[in-house]
């Protein structure tokens, strides 16, 4: 199920592995690589509240998007909120402007984890569609990587 409305997208998924999986895929360089786009040589995790994040998608030799964040909250295998910056085509420094906060949530329902996403932030309305859409192949890619290392 997805909705977006004014600045704000939510997702929810119902994902055939376990728990702490997921939760681990969201924090662990090792997994993100294979799900976000990001080569693992670009990933760093400072996994702690207040830590940072970084990694950058490579679509091509010419389009690199490179995204930073910091980690706000985490509730091992329940909850985690962190911020999420595009840094591609930036002026400001980071953490100025254009900052999105993405909270998801992990339930474990039948052996399964129902996930939860929601973003806000300050996309405007015209660009909620397309970044709804990357994120449902962010989310795709998740199910097909940790259905191969369960």
């Amino acid at each position: 199920m997805t909705v977006s409305t004014s600045g704000r997208i939510e997702i929810t998924r119902t994902i055939d592995a376990p728990r702490d999986l997921v939760f681990s895929a969201w924090i662990t360089p090792e997994h993100f690589t294979h799900w976000f786009g990001a080569p693992l040589d670009t990933i760093t995790m400072d996994v702690r509240p207040g830590g940072e994040w970084r990694a950058t998608i490579v679509v091509d030799e010419e389009t690199q998007v490179p995204f930073t964040g910091v980690y706000r909250e985490i509730v091992p295998s329940e909850r985690l909120v962190l911020t999420l910056e595009d840094l591609s085509g930036k002026e400001a420094a980071p953490g100025q402007a254009g900052v999105e906060v993405v909270t998801v949530t992990f339930n474990e329902v039948g052996g399964q984890t129902e996930m939860r996403f929601a973003q806000v932030g300050t996309l405007p309305d015209e660009e909620l569609p397309r970044a709804e859409e990357g994120w449902g192949h962010f989310f795709d890619a998740l199910e097909t990587h940790l259905a191969t290392v369960k």
